[in-house]
């Protein structure tokens, strides 16, 4: 008898048997201090409110001295708070996803704990040895050579065929930029288009531009650069889907002879170009390898030439903290990823003779992407358009990825950026 495939998405799900997520034991041990751990949270809520209802039926709102989001919190037991403290965002994703906690709406919780980032301090991170368990493990995956095409595959060769049915027909994969203010008028795919121009815009393209794309993704920007800006562009990628993908959008377009794409790890990129375009790429390097990518990007520009970088950043004053703990995001969705902290970025850039110019931030407008990929995910569901083998729990877990995302974003501890670099 032939074995039942597995369910896609699987292995993301798996993730978790190597981290530890907290226990029920710890529940009981720790019973005593939850009450202390409530007027903690509420101490240091300084905007905004939780409204909760305790396992014991009781209900307390925690915070609401100054304006903020409101959210809505039902505790089925005492243990979501154990894994918490325990092992952060991860604890606190099992919790969800076993049903220990439920909200109308979590966005609000995530924008909450980002936005009270300071007084809330170490709440919400994994803590003692389960911290240095999980941070270890989390080491192994880093992005080395070895281990890149293993990790950008994890995220991304999940199927075109699955973000083809939430993404716009850009299929761009990063924040769009709207016009503000952010409206429900303009459409996503509308805002990924002024995205993708406005980062062009920097590089001063002319017909014929030699143009490196470092994560070329699905090809949007690659197909506008070759089409609307005459450009010649060479896309690079670790994925063999994304590349597939990119190369039928492109002959579609009768492009081929201006947008050529390869599987190539950035370190290992000949040649010289007039410009580097990278979109929302390096948070997959990785803290170690960011002074390698820059020297990357130095090394494939001509004299004068520019690069154009889109990049995700946590605030400077919490990274410390960030790097020293693997959260959801790193231990579920991106292997061996980190935010960028902004500070150490630009050192790295001008240790390696790039000049920082023109840095222009729009965390907001990356919660409203995110909102509206969640729309569109959530439509798919309901109408059961989504490519099959992905099961229920798969389902829970890209949901409650999207709905951290956005609530990060709108809490203001994370924002999206684009820079210029210039080869001095």
């Amino acid at each position: 008898m032939n074995a039942q495939p597995q369910p896609r998405g699987r292995h993301l799900i798996r993730a978790d048997k190597r981290f530890a997520t907290g226990s029920s034991w710890m529940a009981r041990l720790l019973a005593p201090g939850f009450q202390r751990l409530l007027d903690t949270i509420d101490q240091g809520l300084e905007e905004g409110a939780i409204e909760a209802t305790l396992p014991d039926g009781s209900y307390r709102v925690l915070g609401g001295r100054n304006p903020g989001p409101v959210a809505i919190v039902e505790l089925k037991s005492w243990r979501p708070l154990v894994r918490l403290v325990t092992t952060g965002s991860v604890g606190w994703y099992r919790s969800w996803a076993e049903g220990e906690w439920t909200s109308p709406d979590p966005v609000p919780i995530f924008d909450l704990f980002m936005r009270n980032r300071h007084p809330l301090g170490e709440l919400g991170r994994a803590q003692g040895p389960l911290r240095f368990f999980n941070l270890i493990w989390h080491a192994f995956r880093r992005n080395s050579r070895a281990n890149s095409r293993k990790n950008i595959s994890f995220h991304y060769d999940l199927g075109n065929d699955f973000y083809e049915t939430w993404l716009d027909k850009t299929m761009s994969y990063s924040s769009a930029l709207f016009a503000e203010p952010i409206s429900d008028a303009e459409t996503l795919e509308s805002a990924q288009h002024r995205k993708i121009t406005a980062l062009l815009d920097r590089l001063d393209l002319k017909p014929g531009s030699k143009v490196l794309e470092i994560g070329c993704g699905w090809g949007g920007l690659a197909e506008v650069a070759a089409a609307e800006y005459q450009a010649d562009i060479t896309g690079i990628t670790l994925s063999v889907e994304q590349k597939a993908w990119a190369d039928d959008r492109i002959a579609k377009a009768g492009l081929a002879s201006r947008a050529r794409f390869e599987i190539c790890d950035y370190r290992d990129v000949p040649g010289k170009y007039d410009a580097v375009a990278s979109v929302e790429m390096v948070e997959a390097v990785g803290e170690k390898y960011w002074p390698t990518y820059m020297e990357a990007i130095a090394r494939a520009l001509k004299p004068g030439g520019k690069a154009a970088i889109q990049y995700i950043e946590i605030d400077d004053a919490v990274f410390e903290s960030y790097r020293t703990d693997a959260d959801f995001i790193q231990t579920y969705i991106f292997p061996g990823g980190m935010l960028i902290s902004e500070s150490r970025f630009r050192a790295a850039a001008e240790k390696a003779g790039l000049r920082w110019e023109n840095r222009v931030g729009f965390g907001l407008h990356y919660s409203e992407t995110l909102k509206r990929w969640r729309q569109t995910f959530d439509a798919a569901i309901a109408a059961d358009e989504l490519p099959k083998g992905f099961d229920p729990e798969f389902v829970k877990l890209w949901r409650f990825y999207l709905m951290y995302c956005e609530g990060g974003f709108a809490g203001g501890g994370i924002d999206v950026a684009q820079v210029t670099l210039v080869k001095v």
